[in-house]
């Protein structure tokens, strides 16, 4: 028969994949129990707390949605700020823009910066280079100490689970915009609009309160709770529906991220619609 591993994504839904091979035992790292394994379906696999982070089979869409949408966004981004994101998936992204000067990635746990290192080089590509600054610390403590700092910030969160619950409240939201320029925005993951009707409103509602311009967007993700996943902008000053032409100019390989899809993924069905109103 196999083994096989479930992650229970709701009290009455999971997704269940075969394991090949466990390549990191599961390990209490003193914030989460962590694991890697080989999966037929989906390639490696890094598990958190029982739950899918990110998988070689579908992170290039996540990574590049949560990075490319912001930066082509922003005219020129120089100095960028990823909090989460220890797998270096949204860092590897980043540093395809030739405008970034630094990039600093904040992850709670180290543990997962250097396991990503050895057993998803394909993911953690890029955190060697030298534009990048790691700094293993609270996200939330880091940013209530920056100001006017980063040209775009970027929250590659966790569930909205224990210590990462404060990455889903205003008062995080409020730090976020004074750690940005005057012009700067920023992009959260912002769960599943089938599963977190509730938290995508609250959240919507709570960085309209701070941001002039507000959108949220959407992308497939196989993987993750019901393979439709939610993302939200807070812009101090640029619209992602006006980004001009000027800015696609940047060329980069990519798998998802167009600048057609730039545009169709902020047509939203009419009950996300609802939820964002």
């Amino acid at each position: 028969m196999g083994i096989w591993f479930t992650e229970r994504q709701t009290s009455d839904v999971g997704i269940t994949c075969r394991i090949r091979k466990t390549l990191y035992a599961p390990e209490d790292t003193g914030i989460q129990e962590m694991a890697v394994v080989e999966t037929g379906q989906f390639g490696k696999m890094l598990i958190l707390d029982g739950t899918v982070q990110t998988t070689i089979g579908d992170e290039f869409v996540y990574h590049e949605m949560i990075a490319h949408i912001p930066l082509f966004t922003h005219p020129n981004p120089k100095k960028v700020l990823v909090i989460g994101g220890g797998d270096g998936g949204t860092i590897r992204e980043i540093m395809k823009h030739p405008s970034v000067e630094e990039a600093h990635l904040v992850e709670i746990d180290g543990s997962v910066v250097e396991v990503s290192k050895k057993f998803l080089p394909e993911i953690s590509c890029e955190l060697d280079n030298p534009k990048v600054k790691i700094i293993i610390t609270d996200g939330i403590e880091y940013v209530k100490k920056m100001r006017g700092e980063y040209d775009v910030i970027i929250v590659d969160s966790p569930d909205p689970v224990g210590p990462a619950e404060g990455l889903f409240k205003s008062t995080f939201y409020q730090d976020i915009h004074d750690a940005l320029k005057e012009d700067g925005l920023f992009v959260a993951q912002t769960e599943s609009p089938f599963y977190h009707e509730e938290l995508i409103s609250r959240v919507t509602s709570s960085i309209k309160g701070i941001f002039p311009i507000t959108k949220l967007y959407l992308a497939s993700i196989p993987t993750y709770p019901s393979g439709l996943w939610s993302f939200t902008m807070g812009s101090k000053k640029y619209n992602p529906l006006e980004t001009g032409a000027e800015n696609f100019q940047r060329k980069m390989e990519t798998r998802y991220y167009t600048p057609n899809i730039h545009q169709a993924v902020f047509a939203l069905p009419k009950f996300v619609e609802d939820m964002v109103k």
